[in-house]
């Protein structure tokens, strides 16, 4: 195996045993001798550690780390580390980069850095005087925050505006609400943003009156978007019985049916936070957040629609783009002091928080397309149950190389569950 060309590429990766796989991976990535790296994979966090990152802390609660394969994202090789407890989700995402592959692998770019804090003032006299007092004063505001984070400032980061929108009716009335736009660099940024609208509350009361009451960040990121797009030509998209552009019209076809449809769009964009959450839980990221956001950019329009889009490409390719908001980091919180996260990062080789969202948007598209290829043809349940049924074979008691074979007979007869495996193994 030469294990240089290609780098994301390991032909029957599936069939080795962890300890295989895990040499094999450091060797791609030139970390052999690298034993920090190594205890990381495999064992990740410890007591000592997680007591200081939560409350009340009794224990640890492990999920599995698999490696996606055949990543390739803006012409760079990528082994992707994933974490998730549900089965096919990993090997779904490396068949899929392994179809785009064939295309030159996925483009992916990111808009900026920047974060929203919001402010709600309460308690005005005139909203609209108030608005106006703010505006020509916004200078005053942004110039009290300047000062306030010097280490984010010398990278370049910081704040960068004031905007200003005005709830006329409400439950509680009127109130205005100041969004205050930061940039956060290379972090996920919501201490550095939450401080900063916290900072704000007397300056802006001094200002205009009233009474500010929420200051906290919004995880709808909708300035720090993050875009990847695939086109795969039709040929590579054939398999068994199913030719190339059977199976590029099947998915253009579910696709469409996310988009006019809720129903279908939140199973839909489910699939693609398969792959998302699975890349920011990895990282040490806040994968509540990331979840919370895409969803809401879901509904921007008034309706909840499909995140990822697929059509027939002028060529007749099969052409896939998504767009949503990506607010992870690669410094601070959960990044700083988790070993899994911190070998995770050190895995995908990334420079930047940019980096990494393109990664995992890439990821995402990459999940969404291995589900609508398996539902728009032999169904979800062929390959899915497959891999669940080892999961049911362990609930059964099925140990060691019983697992494989009670799996595979319960595949075969079309029966995944615990009670015919518990039947299988007596």
């Amino acid at each position: 195996m030469d294990l240089n060309k290609d780098m994301s590429r390991i032909p029957d990766f599936y069939d080795l045993d962890v300890d295989e796989r895990i040499s094999i991976l450091l060797k791609k990535l030139g970390f052999e001798d690298d034993m920090d790296l190594t205890s990381s994979i495999k064992s990740g966090l410890d007591l000592d550690n997680a007591n200081n990152m939560i409350e009340n802390v009794v224990g640890l609660y492990g999920l599995p780390i698999g490696i996606a394969t055949n990543f390739l994202i803006n012409e760079r090789d990528v082994l992707v580390p994933m974490v998730i407890e549900e089965a096919s989700v990993v090997a779904g995402a490396s068949l899929a980069a392994k179809l785009a592959r064939m295309g030159g692998g996925f483009q992916a770019e990111t808009t900026s850095n920047e974060m929203i804090g919001q402010m709600q003032v309460l308690d005005l006299e005139n909203i609209d005087n108030a608005k106006s007092i703010l505006m020509s004063n916004k200078d005053v505001v942004l110039d009290s925050v300047k000062d306030l984070d010097p280490m984010l400032n010398s990278v370049g980061g910081g704040i960068r505006d004031l905007e200003v929108r005005l709830v006329q009716e409400s439950t509680i009335g009127p109130f205005l609400i100041i969004h205050v736009i930061y940039d956060t660099c290379d972090a996920m940024g919501a201490n550095a943003v939450n401080t900063a609208v916290e900072y704000m509350k007397p300056v802006v009361e001094d200002l205009i009156g009233g009474r500010v009451h929420l200051r906290i960040l919004s995880n709808l990121a909708d300035r720090r978007i993050a875009r990847a797009c695939v086109s795969i030509p039709t040929n590579v998209l054939s398999f068994g019985t199913y030719d190339g552009e059977k199976v590029r019209d099947g998915i253009v076809e579910a696709s469409i049916f996310a988009e006019v449809d809720s129903y279908r769009a939140s199973t839909h964009n489910k699939g693609i936070m398969n792959g998302v959450d699975a890349v920011v839980m990895a990282t040490g990221n806040d994968w509540r957040a990331i979840e919370a956001g895409a969803h809401a950019y879901a509904s921007r329009q008034g309706s909840y629609t499909s995140l990822s889009k697929w059509s027939v490409g002028v060529e007749g390719n099969l052409v896939g783009e998504i767009e949503m908001p990506m607010a992870v980091g690669i410094i601070g919180g959960a990044t700083r002091v988790h070993p899994g996260a911190q070998a995770a990062l050190k895995i995908l080789g990334v420079a930047s928080s940019k980096e990494l969202s393109e990664v995992i948007v890439s990821v995402g598209l990459a999940q969404n397309l291995a589900s609508l290829r398996a539902l728009s043809t032999e169904g979800i349940q062929k390959g899915h149950m497959g891999l669940h049924a080892r999961q049911v074979a362990i609930a059964a008691g099925a140990e060691g190389d019983q697992i494989n074979v009670i799996a595979d007979q319960m595949v075969t007869d079309k029966k995944v569950n615990v009670k015919y495996a518990e039947r299988l193994l007596s």
